[in-house]
């Protein structure tokens, strides 16, 4: 059953303010003040990559948010950076936005006009909201930094023509770290930024320019901020001084490595259960590897751990200044990735070793199928699919004002993209919209706030829980999670509470169940934009 939702506009909190000092005294004022909202997206990264989630990087502020915050073991994405954006930044289903696959590509606008339905045309549509509109509607100052990949062609389709008044980042999808230039280039309040020196880092700019917006603003307003790394994801590119932290710590491999997250895991209290982590099969052993092979894999996987680590310190910024200006108490950060870990596109990683930190390339230079596996212990899959690798992130809420009682605690309390909005509209006291874009109708919201599960731990969960992209299905029902992956006929089940990792199809044992999960998806496919569609 969905939490009811109370939303008060901000028009009327002046005088809720004032009700409520004359029942109970004026020094209770600062506590009736929306927070300010931080929302810091990082981009492939797997489960287990951060210390609090069982990770060996040193991640001591994420960590940190953690440890104040609560973390939710069952938070699930749609296994890709556009859609993920797309239902992230609306509530609702990516479908429903128009970006039911991918944004349209920087050098090909016109890649998506062709499959003819509208839950696919590559650009947030005029049915739908961001949370930025939604915000600033009710007095939020709203900003961005980062990575957009949510269509840019138009100008209509960009970040300051959907609700935020400050930008700057990459419009596309991934560019390089150090020389962000071209079609994936930066953007700047909408003009070009020339393209920076080698002493520039895309982690450390997104950052940088949040700060910069926040510490601009020249009233007490609330704020939302939407801060979008292109870390980790490809092309492996990091500082000299942070990969040097970690090359030769990768030479135990990544069978040894990934017990020992696991065990970290279980220590944590991630997992209670005994299992015996994803073990890609396709993947050789760690000593079939010759000593060169042993050496380059060390490297790559430094390199990627070293854009994990300076997401950590960067977030250490954010905390710094929240902490230097008294509104910390008074803030809530929320932290997740937008998929799993990805394994494009071999085994040890695609490109050459000297194509790492060339600040020329921003394409698929990648740590590899290998190393993702350890990434997303102790889970199967990856970026793309719907197995648990692919779909269940990392989310940390952190708000100690608010969140004091969950504060250290771990919940299993199942929810994804679309609870974030309803969420944030409900803690800001904001409404959203039947209408906008000069009338255009929005479509209702399709989520649970999870503010009761952030302040008391209550159960706010859906009934059915439902995933598509690229021909790659899924479904839940509580305990129960059916899934269908590309160019295959069968549907499978897992009962998740007992098997996480997916190991066991019990399809054929429950077939009743099997008939009302296809149903229920194919209506929800139906009456969600999903289906029919022309792409394969």
């Amino acid at each position: 059953m969905k939490h009811k939702i109370h939303f008060i506009k901000l028009a009327y909190l002046p005088l809720l303010l004032l009700g409520g000092c004359l029942i109970m005294g004026c020094e209770n004022d600062s506590r009736q003040a929306p927070p300010n909202i931080i929302l810091i997206l990082v981009d492939d990264m797997g489960y287990s990559d951060i210390g609090c989630y069982g990770g060996e990087i040193p991640t001591p502020n994420i960590d940190r948010l953690a440890a104040g915050g609560l973390r939710f073991t069952q938070f699930y994405n749609t296994s890709r950076c556009c859609p993920t954006r797309a239902s992230l930044l609306t509530g609702l289903f990516q479908h429903q936005t128009g970006i039911g696959t991918m944004a349209a590509a920087p050098a090909n606008p016109d890649a998506f006009k062709d499959w003819g339905t509208p839950g696919y045309i590559g650009h947030l549509n005029e049915n739908c909201v961001t949370m930025a509109e939604a915000l600033q509607q009710s007095g939020y100052h709203t900003y961005m930094t980062g990575k957009w990949h949510v269509g840019f062609h138009q100008p209509e389709h960009r970040p300051l023509q959907r609700g935020f008044e400050k930008y700057y980042g990459i419009l596309a999808g991934a560019s390089s770290y150090f020389k962000p230039e071209g079609l994936r280039g930066l953007t700047y309040m909408n003009d070009s930024l020339p393209a920076p020196d080698t002493a520039y880092y895309t982690t450390d700019a997104f950052t940088d320019y949040a700060l910069k917006f926040i510490k601009e603003q020249k009233d007490e307003q609330p704020y939302f901020l939407y801060l979008a790394y292109n870390a980790p994801h490809w092309p492996l590119q990091a500082k000299e001084e942070d990969i040097e932290k970690f090359v030769g710590k990768y030479r135990q491999g990544w069978d040894s490595l990934r017990m020992e997250r696991y065990r970290k895991q279980q220590k944590l209290g991630l997992f209670d259960q005994d299992w015996k982590p994803f073990r890609d099969t396709t993947v050789r052993a760690w000593d079939d590897l010759t000593e060169q092979q042993k050496t380059e894999s060390d490297y790559r996987m430094a390199v990627y751990a070293a854009q994990v680590y300076s997401v950590d310190y960067n977030v250490g910024k954010i905390l710094e200044y929240l902490e230097k200006t008294a509104t910390l108490d008074n803030t809530l950060i929320v932290f997740l990735s937008d998929n799993g870990a990805c394994a494009e596109y071999s085994e040890l990683g695609s490109g050459k070793l000297e194509d790492i930190n060339n600040p020329s390339l921003w394409g698929a230079v990648s740590y590899g199928r290998a190393w993702a596996n350890m990434s997303n212990t102790p889970f199967q899959s990856y970026k793309v699919f719907p197995g648990e690798g692919g779909i269940n992130t990392p989310l940390i809420a952190h708000w100690p004002g608010k969140i004091k009682s969950q504060a250290g605690q771990i919940t299993d309390n199942r929810a994804y993209l679309i609870d974030l909005m309803p969420t944030f509209l409900e803690i800001a006291g904001a409404t959203y919209p039947n209408t906008f874009h000069n009338g255009q109708s929005i479509f209702p919201l399709e989520g649970n706030s999870l503010l009761p599960v952030f302040t008391e731990g209550e159960k706010t969960e859906h009934e059915y829980m439902y995933w598509e992209h690229v021909n790659r299905n899924a479904i839940s029902k509580g305990p129960w999670k059916a899934l269908k992956h590309r160019n295959k006929d069968n549907w499978e089940l897992y009962n998740l509470e007992n098997d996480r990792l997916e190991t066991t199809d019990l399809a054929a044992q429950y077939p009743e169940l099997m008939e009302e999960l296809t149903r229920k998806w194919e209506e929800w496919a139906y009456s969600h934009q999903v289906l029919p569609k022309k792409i394969e």
